[in-house]
This record gives structure tokens, C-alpha cells and sequence, in this order.
């Protein structure tokens, strides 16, 4: 995953465990897409000082993702639901050979994401 993404994903799930410092350097770097420098000067810290808070920030984040594997959850879910999109495509254009085959496979993505939740 491209690491920008990566981060914002993380963020997006575990952003509120961070201090309201940590979320407004992090926010600057990921969403703003600000330097270093930037947001150094406009929080009136060091360059290094901002660099550390995000190197902290993206060890917590991979440290909460490590251990409760939300966002892995959220992409499998994200992936089975457009395959079952795409499923009913299949079926609503009448392109299934067997529709016995477009139930079950609707089924068992269904299965697997309630298994998942």
C-alpha cells in the first residue's frame, strides 16, 4: 500500500488515540501534505521535533493496526462487498450461466463478512 494512503487509513481508525498534538502534526503531514519545515514554523518547533512526532505517530498507529487489524478487516470487507457488486452486475445483465452459482457465491461472501464483523 502506498505509504500516504497507508497512513491516512491508520489514521482514519486510530487518529483519536493520538493527543490533539500528535493528531494536528500528523494531520498536517498526511492530509495537508505539508513539509517538515512548514509545519515546524507554524507550530513553532523544531524540524526534528515534527519528524519525531510523526515517526511516534506511525509506530502507534502500526502498533494499534498490529493488534486489532481494523483497517485489514475493513479492506477484506471493502474487497468481498464489490465482488458481491459486481456479482448482481453479472446477474441483473443475465451474463451468469448458473444463478444457482451467483447464490452461492453471494452466500459465502455474505458468510464471510458477518464472519468478519
Amino acid at each position: 500500500m502506498e505509504k500516504i494512503v497507508e497512513q491516512g487509513l491508520l489514521y482514519d481508525f486510530y487518529g483519536e488515540l493520538l493527543t490533539k498534538h500528535q493528531q494536528q502534526i500528523y494531520e498536517r503531514v498526511v492530509y495537508d501534505n505539508l513539509t517538515l519545515g512548514e509545519i515546524a514554523q507554524e507550530a513553532g518547533v523544531s524540524r526534528q521535533a515534527v519528524h519525531e512526532i510523526v515517526k511516534r505517530c506511525d509506530k502507534i498507529l502500526a502498533d494499534y493496526e498490529e493488534k486489532l487489524k481494523l483497517v485489514e478487516k475493513f479492506t477484506a470487507i471493502k474487497d468481498k462487498v464489490a465482488q458481491i457488486n459486481q456479482l448482481s452486475v453479472l446477474y441483473e445483465q443475465d451474463k451468469l450461466e448458473d444463478r444457482a452459482i451467483y447464490s452461492s457465491q453471494v452466500r459465502k461472501l455474505s458468510a464471510e463478512i458477518l464472519q468478519e464483523l
